[in-house]
């Protein structure tokens, strides 16, 4: 059952005993092979710092540059190619294409080092239903338009588990050991949960909703934004440590937050939103692949003429030219050498801590940008050799540990149909005990042999024995890795501002914008984008 779901997961209360772990004295971190890993930061570091720079020596004209190959630039760049735009290129500053749905791969699988999974898509989200029926993933759709899903997408069986008081159980939903009145708690929180997900301000918008900007303005709903969702529980009354255990791992999941960093109009937002089906599926199905959402970041890349994405070209300052259009200064970091793209539109599908620095020629926008805070995470994928046969049991896709400051792992290699002999598991954590700004510098001044401590602690206390497995373990810190929806941030000015064109020239497209860092928002950000261009021509 889904997280997402969790009504039904509340009526089963089957758990499976640990077997066969062993116990033994626990490997040292530093003799496990492998290597920290990540996004460039010496790239990133350069425009941080100003430069040094290359002298440009040409000029390129385009009709529109797309700055940022995550998700949101692809899906802007494939958007405009299908409505027949012509000459627009794309620059991405790192060395791969897809931000956080970025992924990797070795001898046995290839997993995630970001997100990696989508729920299935409201039915009214026709642009992402097409795309996913141009992809594979929907299959076809029965008489009355509901899709069919390719079962090899969604995920397999068994899908979650939790490890609490020494046993797993399934579904993450705590129920082994739960008293009947936290249980109570459960069902008047869900309670309120299928209210708000039905609910339906007085504009007739759903009051939550995907895209995030289509839900309701009625003031009922969004000033849940004004209070934290702690706040919010405690006027409820809600006191269940377990529930309130529970809906924190869901602000960790999806934020990188906890409960007092998140908006209660988010953390609601997180339950309420999930409302798709089809016909072999409903609002608690998910899709996933071994490679996460690197699965449809590369759809969305061949979708895009190859020759007009570009990889490792950093562009560190923009400016208005005054016959019109924008000149952007690029460094190419591949040869080292400088040039500028004259583009008669520009499109920053970029984090706004990246536009703060390519905007300094706009006061009122910079401050805005400074206003979006970003939470840290630790992600690692961890090879393990004969898994199932030292703990006598079937990994479940997503697994996780009650009252551990992780939110678990996934095994990548869950949707292979054989039986394998080694797993990936994809490990995260994000780091919310204080300000995102103060967890980032404490992360970066660990060593990988600290951070792979933090990893192996958890793992070693529910798999015990499980480092003498390890054949390899790699490791990525995401400083900046999702928008944090804090209070007051998902209906304030700030969010607003940083997402208006300038001058009809410069367009913004970015997942945080939208105060969530889910595909489908940023899949949405990049169309909403491209969709201006073309007005605005």
């Amino acid at each position: 059952m889904s997280r997402r779901n969790f009504l039904l997961q509340l009526a089963a209360g089957g758990v499976v005993l640990l077997t066969g772990a062993g116990c033994g004295v626990r490997r040292g971190a530093g003799n496990i092979p492998g290597t920290i890993v990540g996004a460039n930061s010496k790239t990133g570091h350069l425009l941080r710092n100003g430069g040094p720079y290359p002298e440009p020596h040409h000029t390129v004209e385009v009709n529109v540059l797309i700055v940022g190959g995550g998700i949101s630039g692809l899906s802007a760049k494939r958007w405009l190619q299908q409505e027949g735009v012509k000459d627009v290129l794309l620059l991405e500053m790192d060395d791969h294409f897809g931000g956080n749905a970025t992924y990797g791969q070795n001898p046995v699988s290839k997993y995630p080092w970001g997100a990696h999974y989508i729920p299935v898509p409201d039915l009214r989200n026709r642009e992402i239903l097409d795309f996913l029926h141009q992809i594979g993933t929907i299959t076809g759709f029965d008489t009355a338009g509901l899709p069919i899903y390719n079962e090899y997408h969604l995920c397999h069986d068994p899908e979650e588990r939790l490890f609490i008081d020494g046993i797993w159980q399934d579904g993450i939903v705590p129920e082994n050991g739960v008293p009947a009145a936290d249980k109570e708690q459960f069902r008047r929180f869900s309670a309120e949960v299928a209210a708000f997900k039905a609910a339906v301000g007085s504009d007739g918008r759903d009051a939550f909703a995907i895209p995030v900007d289509t839900s309701s303005a009625d003031a009922v709903y969004r000033d849940l934004d004004r209070i934290s969702f702690r706040q919010y529980l405690t006027q409820k009354g809600y006191t269940s440590r377990y529930l309130l255990w529970y809906l924190e791992y869901g602000c960790k999941d999806d934020f990188g937050t906890n409960l007092d960093g998140t908006s209660a109009w988010a953390g609601i937002h997180y339950f309420a939103c999930r409302k798709g089906r089809g016909v072999n599926a409903n609002s608690s199905s998910v899709l996933t692949w071994p490679e996460g959402n690197g699965f449809l970041m590369e759809h969305l890349k061949s979708q895009c003429v190859a020759n007009e994405i570009k990889l490792r070209q950093l562009v560190y300052r923009i400016e208005p030219v005054d016959g019109g259009g924008m000149n952007a200064y690029v460094a190419d970091m591949v040869t080292g050498k400088g040039f500028i793209v004259h583009a008669q539109k520009l499109l920053l599908a970029t984090p706004q801590m990246v536009n703060k620095h390519l905007l300094k020629g706009y006061g009122e926008r910079t401050a805005a940008c400074a206003a979006f805070a970003y939470a840290p995470w630790l992600i690692a994928n961890i090879t393990v050799n004969g898994f199932e046969k030292q703990h006598g049991m079937p990994l479940c896709w997503d697994n996780v540990f009650y009252g551990k400051p992780s939110v678990g792992y996934v095994n990548a290699n869950h949707q292979d149909l054989g039986r394998v002999s080694k797993n990936v598991l994809t490990f995260y954590k994000s780091y919310t005990d204080h300000d995102p700004a103060t967890e980032r510098n404490r992360l970066y001044a660990k060593t990988r042999s600290e951070l792979l401590d933090e990893i192996l602690d958890e793992l070693d206390f529910v798999h015990p024995g499980i480092t003498a497995q390890i054949e390899h373990a790699d490791l990525w810190l995401w400083g900046h890795g999702m928008v944090a929806p804090k209070v007051g941030f998902m209906w304030g000015a700030d969010r607003t501002a940083a997402a208006q064109p300038i001058d009809n020239r410069v367009f913004f497209g970015h997942s945080d914008l939208s105060g969530i860092s889910i595909f489908e928002e940023a899949f949405y950000r990049g169309i909403h984008a491209a969709q201006q261009i073309v007005t605005a021509s």
